[in-house]
């Protein structure tokens, strides 16, 4: 059962000329339905999609995976004064309070500084095994029990591997990790950081998570995401923004007519 269903927005009449409100269907966005458990936000660069995701994730006050939160976060200030204008109707279960926002740029540099932070950790290690070499054990034991702590916790959460894996092995791994049934959660073009057959394993995560009642909200380019079966996809091409088939999608007719001809779209360059 969703728990968010509904999205309505009313731009203030003083800021319909400035940014965020001055985004063609941001401005023409009244309300959005959010009728199935997987809902799409699709729609060229710069036609609003992740700018109305980043305005949600304001307004639900989600924690963010590898960022600033929303509230802190610089980039996000015209986020936070779109979600002032944002109203949200909740299911009978009330507003979420589980569940995350997730950037593709937040989460490589969430990688990049997990792998920092367990170096470092494991360089402190290091430090205290020479430091305290031919002391008693209980002095070190006492120095390296928050560290060890703190190491485990990371391997615990995020695997043994994880800063070794690919992109997309951490990104799986990262997500299956932080997943909690009951949950909301909005993703911004999360297939940057997939290849074609990681993108097909997340369509199978989000099918199984979708059992575990999560609810997702996700901004993207990608036609395997998008034909997530039941899934309900808002064009932000259309002015205002409609729901629209997957046939209908631009991004899918592209894709499928340049895989049945390749040579009819190279021959132009």
């Amino acid at each position: 059962m969703n728990r968010l269903r509904r999205l309505t927005l009313a731009a203030p009449e003083d800021e319909v000329a400035r940014y965020p409100f001055s985004v063609p269907a941001v401005r023409e966005t009244t309300a959005l339905d959010f009728e199935t458990p997987v809902t799409f936000f699709v729609g060229e660069n710069g036609s609003g999609k992740s700018t109305l995701l980043e305005g949600l994730a304001a307004k639900v006050h989600l924690p963010t995976v590898g960022s600033a939160s929303v509230e802190e976060d610089d980039t996000l200030g015209p986020a936070r004064a779109l979600a002032a204008a944002m109203k949200l109707t909740w299911g009978r279960e009330g507003r979420a309070h589980r569940g995350f926002f997730l950037r593709a740029e937040d989460f490589f540099g969430f990688t990049r500084s997990l792998a920092m932070q367990r170096a470092a950790l494991e360089r402190e290690i290091e430090g205290v095994d020479a430091e305290y070499e031919g002391r008693s054990a209980m002095s070190k034991a006492l120095k390296l029990g928050p560290l060890m702590g703190s190491l485990r916790d990371i391997k615990a959460r995020y695997g043994e591997d994880f800063d070794a894996q690919s992109h997309g092995e951490s990104f799986l791994s990262l997500f299956r990790s932080r997943f909690v049934p009951d949950g909301l959660y909005l993703l911004d073009e999360p297939e940057a950081a997939l290849s074609p057959t990681s993108q097909l394993a997340l369509l199978a995560m989000l099918k199984d998570m979708v059992n575990d009642a999560g609810q997702f909200v996700i901004a993207t380019h990608s036609p395997i995401l998008l034909a997530l079966p039941g899934a309900t996809i808002w064009s932000f091409d259309e002015r205002p923004p409609r729901a629209i088939a997957y046939d209908e999608v631009e991004h899918v007719r592209v894709t499928r007519d340049f895989l049945r001809a390749p040579e009819r779209f190279l021959r132009h360059l």
